[in-house]
């Protein structure tokens, strides 16, 4: 006798649930992947084809070292735009190892590289994919390109070292490729946080969390790359040889890139980043962040110098601190208020235990 009422009821709650108002943690995620990540990955797949492009035409004679340089920081440029984007399978199977070797407390890209170019003068990129993960990515590139050791501008030295850079360009190119296949798969990450519930998320606002972990696991990667050549770890004492970028002299242009990325993720396309998620009570907050972010972003682009050379003196070092310090508000906010007013627990950060 009921089960037609019941069935009625079912079916007028499901109409209902169709036209009611899309989860707004679902839109954001699906927005987030589409309009934020997945740009972000297409690019530096373009600079990665174009850095394995740049070491076949500099080995070949057809593009000068400071080509091939520029392209370099141009790959690396859009590998700090990454940073806050680790979500998925980039951040598993060491994968972001083989594309940066940071922290290298004691020069393992120098000796490793020396080894290697030893031990397999031809290597190939199918070779290197089963070499340490050391001489595979951006650091041993920048090692060949602008260390004095292997001193490329010089035609023996660069013959030397060719097949190895030729090597490395090719390998992260196949690497960023094969990412962004996996992000564009049928039940890949793109499809993971736009749908729900599925094998990565129950919900939507599993993913919601998992993109604020891993901006807060990024943003306080940026302290430590600032930090530790600071000497905030070493008792005050500066250590220039460990910012990620020393050879190249472009570490702070890659923690400026990394923190727009960040801004990004908040910000969103059309409103749809974490902010929107903020309700309307929320908003001191929501200026709050705007502001950090817009205060650390303004000091990186008034620094003229590199982070060597503001480590030479006290001025430098007052401004290094005044950057460490605004990058501090920004982590700090997203780890704190803003998980709080997302209700979102962070738990296990990737960095602990560094």
């Amino acid at each position: 006798m009921f089960r037609p009422k019941l069935l009625f009821t079912s079916l007028a709650a499901l109409a209902l649930g169709a036209c009611s108002p899309q989860d707004p943690q679902a839109v954001t995620s699906a927005a987030i992947a589409k309009s934020v990540i997945l740009p972000t990955y297409t690019r530096w797949v373009e600079a990665d084809r174009q850095l394995a492009v740049s070491a076949l035409a500099y080995c070949q004679g057809k593009e000068t070292l400071e080509t091939a340089r520029a392209d370099f920081l141009h790959a690396q440029k859009a590998w700090a735009e990454l940073q806050p984007l680790l979500i998925g399978p980039l951040a598993e199977g060491n994968r972001s190892w083989q594309v940066q070797f940071w922290p290298d407390k004691k020069n393992l890209v120098g000796r490793q590289v020396e080894q290697l170019v030893v031990a397999q003068p031809q290597i190939d990129a199918a070779a290197l994919a089963k070499s340490s993960v050391v001489v595979q990515g951006l650091s041993a590139y920048e090692y060949i390109l602008f260390d004095e050791k292997p001193d490329v501008a010089n035609a023996e030295q660069k013959a030397k070292y060719c097949p190895l850079l030729i090597a490395i360009g090719e390998r992260q190119k196949q690497l960023a490729e094969e990412i962004l296949q996996s992000w564009n798969n049928t039940d890949g990450m793109l499809a993971q946080m736009s749908k729900f519930p599925n094998q990565r998320y129950a919900d939507s606002h599993e993913a919601i969390a998992d993109l604020l972990r891993v901006q807060v696991t990024a943003l306080d990667t940026l302290k430590k790359k600032l930090g530790t050549p600071m000497g905030r770890q070493s008792k005050g004492v500066p250590q220039p040889f460990q910012a990620d970028a020393w050879r190249s002299q472009s570490s702070l242009t890659a923690l400026e890139a990394s923190l727009a990325a960040a801004k990004t993720v908040w910000e969103g396309v059309d409103n749809k980043g974490l902010r929107g998620l903020l309700p309307a009570e929320q908003k001191p907050l929501a200026d709050k962040i705007d502001a950090a972010y817009a205060a650390s972003l303004e000091l990186f682009g008034s620094t003229q110098r590199s982070l060597t050379e503001m480590l030479g003196d006290d001025a430098g070092r007052q401004q290094l601190n005044d950057l460490y310090d605004s990058l501090n508000v920004v982590h700090r906010l997203h780890e704190g208020e803003l998980a709080k007013a997302l209700g979102i627990q962070l738990g296990f950060n990737a960095n602990d235990g560094d």
